[in-house]
């Protein structure tokens, strides 16, 4: 899967939101808002493939967290990016 074009990451106070950059995107009822960790995440990865192993080494590489951890936090970033429709597969 990657982020689906046309999104981008913005800083708003010490978190980050996600918008649309095209009318045809926008939904105003799923708005995305990123802490610091799902940020840097989604700059990580940019246009490129990823999955939750990604993620999880992302993470493992920045942090001090175990395997089981960083792999359940890499499943439950993806599980909201992909609600809010910023995935494509």
């Amino acid at each position: 899967m990657k982020i689906r074009k046309g999104f981008a990451l913005r800083p708003l106070a010490n978190d980050f939101i996600v918008t649309a950059e095209g009318a045809n995107l926008i939904d105003f009822n799923k708005i995305l808002s990123l802490n610091p960790t799902a940020a840097y995440l989604w700059k990580s990865v940019g246009e490129n493939e990823f999955d939750a192993t990604t993620f999880q080494k992302l993470l493992l590489d920045k942090y001090e967290v175990d395997e089981k951890t960083a792999l359940n936090d890499s499943i439950a970033i993806i599980e909201s990016f992909r609600k809010a429709g910023v995935l494509e597969d």
